[in-house]
């Protein structure tokens, strides 16, 4: 699924593109996604311009004048800038129309993305409040992350992995970072150390940032989403040799997830 690089550089595919355009109307040929699609939007985003596409974790947040467009792209979906005359495919769900005769359009197979609609504050909308900070941010520090892992006893790849705790940190990049900071993805998140902590902050940082400046793994392609490989140590390489001591590395299940680690260098 869309990891955080994924929805940063969506953001940033389409912010040039969506910044200044008004919004003439809205179709939706679904009624939901994971939840529904708010009825409203047929009626209050024509005639608004879109000020700002921003990013919170995974969502993306468009800035609409008098409120707020939430999107999250669950596991298969993905937002196109079109010409109004493409046709629609069968996974085409929502399009959300723009003067100048251009139009924004939300592909999702699976159905698990979400649209919501906001005219508050959208970080104390239930959809994000309970979101950790932003990884690429000050906030996000090992002194933060020793803070918060005192009493926690799950796994501190599950640890990570959860938004409350982080913004954004998905499977991938989560047994990269784990890698990198020599830390077995199966130690209790209370038993790091305030070092370890402040490196794994620190890898958790570079994983994210190296793959949004390579492009990740994650493109659109056409009317498909294509995933084309990085240089990952361990991610998707369970029983092949570790690139840093050529021992064999472990694939673990963990939170239902595969983890692949390295038992000689993480500890």
């Amino acid at each position: 699924m869309p990891e955080l690089p994924e929805v940063e550089l969506t953001r940033r595919r389409l912010e040039p593109e969506l910044v200044g355009k008004m919004i003439e109307r809205v179709e939706a040929r679904v009624p939901k996604l994971r939840l529904p699609i708010p009825a409203e939007l047929a009626e209050v985003l024509p005639g608004q311009t879109i000020r700002s596409v921003g990013r919170r974790g995974k969502y993306l947040l468009f800035d609409c004048e008098t409120g707020w467009l939430i999107v999250h792209l669950g596991m298969t979906g993905f937002l196109r800038f079109l010409p109004q005359a493409a046709p629609p495919g069968k996974h085409d769900h929502l399009d959300i129309c723009l003067e100048g005769g251009s139009l924004l359009r939300f592909h999702d197979p699976r159905k698990f993305g979400t649209v919501a609609w906001t005219t508050d504050d959208p970080a104390k909308h239930p959809l994000l409040a309970g979101i950790g900070p932003e990884p690429l941010t000050p906030a996000f520090d090992g002194a933060y992350l020793f803070r918060v892992s005192r009493s926690r006893r799950v796994a501190v790849k599950q640890f990570i992995m959860d938004g409350a705790t982080v913004a954004g940190v998905g499977n991938i990049y989560a047994n990269e970072a784990l890698f990198r900071a020599g830390i077995r993805p199966d130690r209790p998140a209370a038993a790091l150390t305030l070092t370890e902590c402040g490196e794994l902050a620190r890898t958790i940082r570079a994983v994210l940032e190296e793959s949004i400046d390579q492009g990740s793994t994650y493109r659109v392609a056409e009317a498909t989403v294509a995933y084309h490989p990085l240089a990952f140590a361990v991610y998707g390489r369970g029983k092949e040799r570790c690139t840093r001591c050529n021992g064999s590395l472990e694939e673990i299940r963990l939170g239902n997830r595969s983890t692949v680690f390295c038992p000689r260098c993480q500890r």
